[in-house]
C-alpha cells in the first residue's frame, strides 16, 4: 500500500516536471508548491535564522526556475533544490567570510595609520598604496623595499619558492606604480 503511494508520487513528480520543462507553469507551481516547505525548514534548520531560510529557499526556487532545463531527473525533484540551497549557503558563508576579512583588514589598517598619524610619524603615498594590495603580494614587497631583504630571504621567511616572491614583488610593484600613477592624475587635475 505504502510502496504504491511512493510509485504514484513519483510518477506525478516525473509527469510534472515533463510539463514544467514544456514550459507548463501550472506544473511548475504544483512542483514547487510540494517542494517548498520541504525546502524552507531544510534551510532553516541549518542557518537557524527565519529571515535567511527564507532567502535561501526563495532563491533555490528562482536558481530552480532557471536551471530547470539542467534537472535529469536522477534524483529526486526535492533532493535536486537541496543540493542547490546547499550550494547557495556555502556561497552565501565564502562571501560573508570574505566580506568580514576585508572588514578585518580595513579596520587594522585604519587603526594603524591613525596610530602612525598621532605619533607624528610620515605616511608615505607609498605605503598608502600598498594597503590595496592583497597580502600575500604586500607582505615581500615590504620585506624587499621596506625592510631590504633578498629574495632569497624573503623565500625563506615566507616559506614559498623564490620564484613565486619575485613574481609577487613584480605583480606588487606594478599594481604600486599604476596606483601611485592614478592618485598623482588625480591630484594634478585638481
Amino acid at each position: 500500500m505504502q510502496e504504491e503511494m511512493f510509485v504514484k508520487q513519483a510518477e506525478n513528480e516525473e509527469s510534472l516536471v515533463k510539463q514544467a520543462k514544456k514550459g507548463n507553469s501550472a506544473s511548475l507551481a504544483e512542483l514547487l508548491r510540494q517542494n517548498y516547505s520541504f525546502l524552507y525548514h531544510y534551510a532553516l534548520k541549518i542557518t537557524m535564522d527565519k529571515n535567511r531560510a527564507e532567502d535561501i529557499a526563495q532563491d533555490t526556487v528562482v536558481k530552480a526556475i532557471e536551471k530547470l532545463a539542467s534537472f535529469n531527473g536522477s534524483a529526486k525533484f526535492s533532493t535536486w533544490l537541496i543540493t542547490i540551497a546547499s550550494r547557495l549557503m556555502i556561497d552565501r558563508a565564502r562571501k560573508e567570510a570574505r566580506e568580514q576579512q576585508w572588514l578585518k583588514e580595513e579596520k587594522m589598517y585604519h587603526a594603524i595609520r591613525y596610530d602612525t598619524l598621532r605619533a607624528m610619524q610620515d605616511w608615505p603615498d607609498v605605503l598608502e598604496a600598498a594597503c590595496l594590495l592583497p597580502e600575500h603580494v604586500r607582505m615581500p614587497v615590504l620585506l624587499k623595499y621596506y625592510y631590504q631583504y633578498t629574495q632569497q630571504e624573503i623565500a625563506a621567511i615566507l616559506d614559498i619558492p623564490e620564484g613565486t616572491v619575485k613574481s609577487r614583488i613584480h605583480y606588487g610593484i606594478s599594481q604600486l606604480r599604476k596606483e601611485l600613477t592614478m592618485d598623482e592624475q588625480s591630484s594634478k587635475s585638481n
